[in-house]
């Protein structure tokens, strides 16, 4: 049995930026089969819930109002990372397109709903790692 860290608002936790959630069933079924362990890292970084909406502008995570949320994305991240060692976590499937678990396109920072080529910092973090990344619309690549 693999060991999955998942972001929690695709189990079903009302953790996203606005409070909501966006429950996958798909993955959701992957526990029949595998551990999964949820972690959000906007809350692991101290981030309250529901918040502003942030985007990656370069290396940093701006909200829509101008804060600078750069330290508290990168905290999260690395408790994602350390809870994902701890576990021996085999890989992660990660919410898309967020500025902290989005692999491969995130939106792109202006806040019009543009997106571009990039990694969250999370899913960044992880793929750093060696961890292996998945969003919940890569699953028919997934195996572990």
């Amino acid at each position: 049995m693999s060991k999955i860290i998942v972001s929690a608002c695709l189990l079903g936790c009302e953790c996203r930026y606005k409070g909501d959630c966006c429950k996958n069933e798909a993955v959701l079924a992957l526990a029949e089969e595998h551990t999964l362990i949820a972690v959000c890292p906007e809350q692991m970084g101290g981030l309250p819930t529901p918040r502003d909406p942030a985007e990656r502008v370069g290396d940093r995570v701006i909200t829509v109002n101008g804060k600078d949320v750069t330290e508290e994305y990168t905290k999260g991240a690395e408790a994602a990372l350390l809870l994902a060692k701890l576990n021996r976590a085999d890989a992660a499937i990660m919410k898309a397109n967020s500025p902290s678990c989005g692999k491969g396109v995130i939106y792109d920072g202006t806040f019009t709903g543009a997106k571009r080529q990039g990694n969250g910092v999370t899913a960044e973090l992880f793929a750093d790692n060696g961890i292996p990344v998945f969003t919940e619309d890569e699953l028919h690549m997934f195996s572990v």
